[in-house]
């Protein structure tokens, strides 16, 4: 059977799977376009250069569409302006107000997505230009805007801003939750945590490993890892960093235990703190699993590494057999 809905049509991918901003790798991206869903690449923290640089090379991977992932709370003019002079077709916006990019993407003939925590939120972002929502639940991993989780926000996010499309994200990570969320009025699954796990994702292998460990309970959403992006509630793996800074009360900087302490150097030599945002990738050094272990609680789902081919077919397929099982 077929999963292609309009928001399919429109974005020129076969399947409704779309893999959440994880990183800037230009393998993952172009391997899920080429499996059928959208890549999509996070460009907020790199330059004009750097945005130019990963694109061509995620072009260069794949002749299929993909998208770019940019985050309102930050200088974005240069990256945008690199994402559509080479007409990348799908540009994500997140955290913030996108009216004032609205108009420019439009006018570049680029399709807008913008992430919400609300229905109230998905009517004000339509109202402004934004061709598609992406209804964030609460249980998403990574920096979390909302504060209702994925069932009940997707079809109140649908009923507000129909027939505008939505996509789901936020505790997806298999074909059971694809096929639910299409049953909920989505038009497309986004997932993030499920991806960690791909071979082509740039995510250290003690990171990796401590996911496909983890249990439904394993996750805590906190603002504990601010450095680099304050006021920024997150979803992330438990761990000793994040006990300690529990235990002694929460403290917010510079009160807090182990605050200038250095748990981790990439290869470069650079240091990466106790509290900073970073996501541990490959090429770091150190104490990695006293980082930002970013997930949802959907690693409780992840098992097993795969190939992000793997990942979009294995989905697609458990999705089909779901959705045809309704009809027995």
């Amino acid at each position: 059977m077929q999963l292609r809905t309009r928001l399919c049509e429109r974005l020129g991918i076969a399947l409704p799977i779309v893999q959440a901003p994880i990183g800037s790798a230009p393998e993952l991206a172009a391997a899920v376009s080429n499996a059928g869903g959208l890549g999509m690449l996070a460009l907020t923290w790199t330059d004009k250069e750097g945005a130019a640089d990963r694109i061509g090379r995620t072009r260069a991977l794949t002749e299929l569409p993909f998208g770019v992932n940019l985050c309102l709370a930050f200088p974005i003019a240069d990256q945008l302006s690199a994402a559509l002079d080479a007409a990348v077709p799908v540009i994500s916006t997140f955290w913030g107000d996108p009216a004032g990019v609205a108009a420019e993407i439009r006018a570049a003939g680029a399709t807008h997505l913008h992430t919400v925590g609300s229905p109230e939120e998905a009517r004000a972002v339509v109202d402004c230009g934004v061709d598609a929502v992406v209804a964030q639940g609460w249980e998403a991993g990574g920096h979390v805007w909302g504060q209702v989780a994925t069932l009940p926000l997707v079809p109140a996010v649908v009923d507000a801003v129909s027939p505008v499309p939505v996509i789901a994200a936020g505790g997806i990570a298999d074909g059971r939750g694809v096929a639910a969320v299409l049953a909920l009025g989505a038009e497309a699954a986004w997932l993030g945590t499920r991806f960690l796990t791909a071979s082509e994702a740039p995510t250290h292998d003690d990171y990796r490993e401590a996911i496909c460990r983890a249990h439904l309970n394993d996750t805590v959403h906190t603002t504990c890892f601010d450095g680099g992006w304050p006021h920024a509630p997150h979803r992330v793996l438990r761990n000793d960093t994040l006990t300690s800074w529990e235990d002694a009360g929460r403290r917010r900087s510079p009160h807090r235990p182990g605050e200038d302490d250095v748990v981790a150097t990439d290869a470069g030599g650079r240091e990466v703190l106790r509290y900073a945002d970073t996501t541990p990738h490959r090429g770091l050094h150190g104490s990695v699993l006293e980082m930002a272990l970013y997930a949802g609680q959907s690693a409780g789902l992840v098992r097993e590494t795969a190939s992000a081919g793997e990942i979009v077919r294995s989905l697609a397929e458990e999705a089909r057999a779901v959705i045809s099982s309704w009809a027995e």
